[in-house]
């Protein structure tokens, strides 16, 4: 309820103040850098990545390259105390009972940095699972760490940690394992963090947000009764009987891939049509195919041909239409942004 919500919420910013207040050098963590300046160890984990991205193979994509050159160029020069960031903190990786927090999970991704770096992930997590009111959340982090709120340091690492789970994607060619997991959750998150990341990065070098075109109506078409009637069933006969936790997720990520299939059918071809008529404004030139444009749209980027900004305005708005075709599967995450700060 609501108010365990709060609570817990407000629990959980005295165990990430308590963290933040650790002296790092006090720390044995064996596996680690040395603490040294915020900038040393920023350069570090850039540099982790970029081995990485070397050893999976593969040209990274433009927007993976460029935000890791963004990142290197923008390092924020702040000389205050060193901490234990936990990477990935907040609402959904913390456990809780009786009003408290009783371990806090997920670990994988802590080193030593700055503490905006924390609570740039806790924003992150506050789109996907609301986490009360963060700026009240954030006065009073602020008041129990010591640590005062610093946007611009925050926005830097809203955009290093969505190009994170970038470098976790990235694989040779592109090509990411399709065939394992929720494929319905997937989509969805994929596109989510992607928009997020184009918001950071718009957000800190002044783009203007990107909407996607408003489809014109079209009528009832002869196959959607079958896609609604597989829905109907999966809602109210399969998932009703469902009383394995795994299989009833499965079975609502069916249902996601349903719903953006049929999207899919009624838009994509609108769709595709507007990025040609965007790949033709950048090249000069119409390709026959999304397939060829978008490879060309590659080759320019490294080419050095095409602006940087132009780029991610074409992107923002590939992106944009994804969100449309996933909103009848996304539900409220279609419309989910970066929380205010204060």
């Amino acid at each position: 309820d609501a108010g365990e919500q709060l609570v817990v919420a407000q629990d959980f910013m005295t165990r990430l103040a308590a963290l933040h207040r650790l002296d790092a050098r006090a720390l044995s963590l064996p596996g680690f850098p040395e603490p040294a300046s915020v900038p040393d160890l920023v350069h570090h984990e850039l540099d982790e990545w970029e081995h990485t991205i070397a050893a999976r193979g593969g040209e990274p994509a433009p927007e993976l390259r460029f935000a890791l050159g963004w990142l290197r160029d923008n390092i924020p020069d702040y000389e205050g105390p060193v901490v234990l960031v936990q990477g990935d903190t907040g609402p959904g990786n913390f456990m809780y009972a009786d009003g408290k927090v009783i371990a806090i999970v997920d670990w994988e991704l802590a080193h030593f940095g700055d503490p905006m770096d924390d609570i740039a992930w806790l924003s992150l997590r506050a789109v996907q699972e609301p986490f009360t009111h963060l700026p009240d959340r954030l006065a009073e982090y602020r008041e129990l760490s010591g640590h005062a709120i610093d946007e611009e340091r925050v926005h830097y690492y809203r955009v290093m940690a969505e190009t994170k789970l970038l470098v976790m994607t990235h694989a040779p060619g592109g090509v990411r394992h399709r065939g394992a997991g929720d494929v319905g959750n997937s989509l969805i998150y994929r596109v989510l963090h992607r928009r997020l990341w184009l918001e950071a990065i718009a957000d800190v070098v002044g783009i203007e947000e990107q909407q996607a075109e408003v489809p014109p109506p079209s009528g009832e078409r002869e196959v959607d009764w079958l896609y609604q009637h597989v829905l109907d069933e999966l809602r109210d006969v399969v998932a009703p009987r469902v009383s394995d936790p795994l299989a009833l997720q499965r079975t609502k990520g069916v249902a996601r891939v349903l719903k953006y299939l049929a999207e899919m059918q009624r838009h994509s071809a609108f769709f595709e049509q507007r990025e040609l008529d965007d790949i033709e404004g950048l090249l000069g030139r119409r390709p026959d195919s999304i397939e060829e444009g978008r490879a060309q749209v590659t080759t320019a980027m490294a080419d050095g041909t095409i602006a940087d900004n132009d780029y991610l305005r074409y992107l923002w708005k590939c992106v944009a239409r994804e969100n449309e075709l996933l909103r009848p599967a996304s539900g409220v995450l279609a419309d989910r942004h970066w929380p205010p700060l204060h």
